[in-house]
């Protein structure tokens, strides 16, 4: 009986000290709750630097810009496509022509910039996932590690 509540409290004392990085310990040299403690804590921090120290992913640049001029062209592409269907643009002055075809290259560009943002954004948050996934698993590597070599049996 004395050895099950030793235990019970072991594996308390564990259950509180767990970190989110670990998946169950199981101290497999007979570890006092306060050495638990110790190496929980020991263990955190170094987990929590490697965790820090990877480099995080340049954010995504240019959606806009990229985005405008792929607007612009296809605008004034479009401009020029819908202007060819009527006899009568072609007996517009060139200048006319191409005040149409800019104001239409205008207005796609602004539709672009639009969605080049978007697109950058989303690109910006799925990078920022990724890198924090990759940090919370190197974290949880390094936690892993740090509590097998002071002699803990890690589960996952």
């Amino acid at each position: 009986m004395k050895q099950l509540t030793r235990s019970a409290s072991l594996l308390l004392a564990i259950a509180a000290a767990t970190p989110l990085y670990a998946s169950t310990l199981i101290p497999a040299k007979g570890q006092t709750p306060e050495q638990i403690q110790a190496d929980t804590a020991a263990c955190q921090s170094q987990a929590t630097q490697a965790s820090q120290s990877a480099a995080p992913a340049p954010a995504p640049q240019g959606g806009r810009l990229k985005g405008a001029a792929v607007g612009a062209a296809a605008g004034a592409a479009a401009a020029q496509v819908r202007g060819n269907q009527y006899e009568a643009y072609d007996r517009l002055d060139s200048d006319v022509q191409q005040e149409y075809r800019q104001n239409q290259a205008q207005g796609a560009a602004a539709a672009g910039m639009v969605v080049g943002g978007a697109k950058q954004r989303q690109q910006r948050r799925q990078s920022q996932q990724q890198a924090a996934a990759q940090s919370q698993q190197q974290g949880s590597q390094a936690f892993d590690s740090c509590m097998s070599a002071r002699g803990y049996t890690v589960q996952p």
